[in-house]
């Protein structure tokens, strides 16, 4: 891969056990893989049941991908396992600026 590639890093947060499904989209969007976080949501609603606060469990993957395949995957989560499926899949892009690993290395070096 060339040093001028532009990359960004795709983040997808989702619903917990549907990691498998956003992965699968990922791959067949042309990225190649991504790191998964547990997380834990919490909004303006809060669930509570005998006074006890029932949390949200979600999923943040992250796929450090060049752009256009970021934007590819973008509109297939959307599609496929956006806010309006049960996944609630939604998803951001954040620049970067360098990468080291991977098998890439991506700087001013």
């Amino acid at each position: 891969m060339e040093n001028s590639t532009e990359m960004k890093a795709l983040y997808v947060v989702a619903n917990a056990g549907y990691t498998d499904e956003i992965m699968d989209i990922i791959r067949a969007s042309g990225g190649t893989g991504g790191t998964i976080i547990h997380a834990r949501g919490e909004g303006s609603h809060h669930r509570s049941f005998m006074g006890i606060t029932i949390d949200h469990e979600q999923e943040i993957i992250i796929s450090i991908t060049e752009t256009d395949t970021a934007e590819r995957i973008m509109d297939n989560i959307k599609e496929k396992a956006g806010w309006k499926t049960d996944i609630h899949g939604i998803c951001y892009l954040m620049p970067v600026d360098r990468i080291i690993g991977l098998g890439v290395h991506k700087d001013d070096e």
